[in-house]
């Protein structure tokens, strides 16, 4: 990949799945849930209880971006579905699993490979900024914990935004904050749905981190599987 010719000054990068580690992390939160309670006597594995979960999980936070449920929703209901696929009805059990995970995820702080070092390497040539739809105080805890603070001039989040991505309102309230233009930035994200279609509705360029192999449904400006090929290009 030749580096680009075009001069970007603004990168703005997606948090999880983009920088943190959101599978690995959220996984071993949810073990230690599963095996906390205990779930065992109900689901046939682990494996059984997280592909519930996640199911219920992703159906919430599309409801969650569309506006339609709060952050509070999410955060207790996506256990109370998983539990009720089961037969088990305890609302009391399932706002306690999400109490728990609300608290002890953002303690776990693995990063995709490559990021210290290549947001070492695009601090020095570019202004960067953190743009993600995670409930506001899980976030703040997951940068801190994963010294990436120093790395961004500033962090921006759905919840003060007042509008998730991939609404436009987003990305227009984002550059009218930092002083950029979509001819001078760029961002950097995982999500198809999420991050690209969102920047596509501004005419933003992008870069999408692609680490499972999927083909693109949408325009994307350049695709990555590594972090460090972000150097190839910038």
């Amino acid at each position: 990949m030749e580096t680009i010719q075009k001069k970007y000054k603004y990168l703005f990068f997606d948090l999880d799945r983009t920088l943190y580690d959101f599978e690995t992390n959220s996984t071993e939160t949810l073990r230690e849930i599963f095996e906390k309670y205990p779930l065992g006597k109900h689901f046939e594995s682990f494996d059984e209880f997280h592909a519930i979960y996640r199911k219920h999980n992703d159906f919430l936070w599309n409801q969650y971006r569309s506006h339609i449920i709060t952050k509070q929703d999410i955060s207790w209901q996506r256990f109370q579905m998983t539990l009720e696929e089961k037969g088990i009805f305890n609302e009391l059990m399932a706002k306690n699993m999400g109490t728990d995970y609300i608290q002890h995820s953002p303690d776990k702080s693995r990063l995709f490979p490559c990021t210290h070092e290549v947001l070492a390497y695009l601090q020095h040539k570019y202004k960067l900024f953190l743009i993600t739809n995670g409930f506001k105080e899980v976030q703040y805890r997951k940068i801190e914990n994963c010294q990436l603070r120093p790395y961004f001039e500033q962090v921006f989040t759905s919840e003060e935004i007042g509008f998730n991505k991939p609404e436009k309102e987003y990305f227009e309230i984002v550059l009218q904050k930092t002083g950029a233009s979509v001819a001078d930035s760029v961002v950097i994200g995982d999500d198809l749905e999420v991050d690209i279609k969102g920047a596509n509705t501004i005419g933003l360029d992008t870069v999408w981190f692609n680490t499972v192999n999927k083909t693109a449904n949408r325009p994307v400006t350049y695709e990555i599987n590594h972090l460090c090929k972000l150097k190839d290009i910038f």
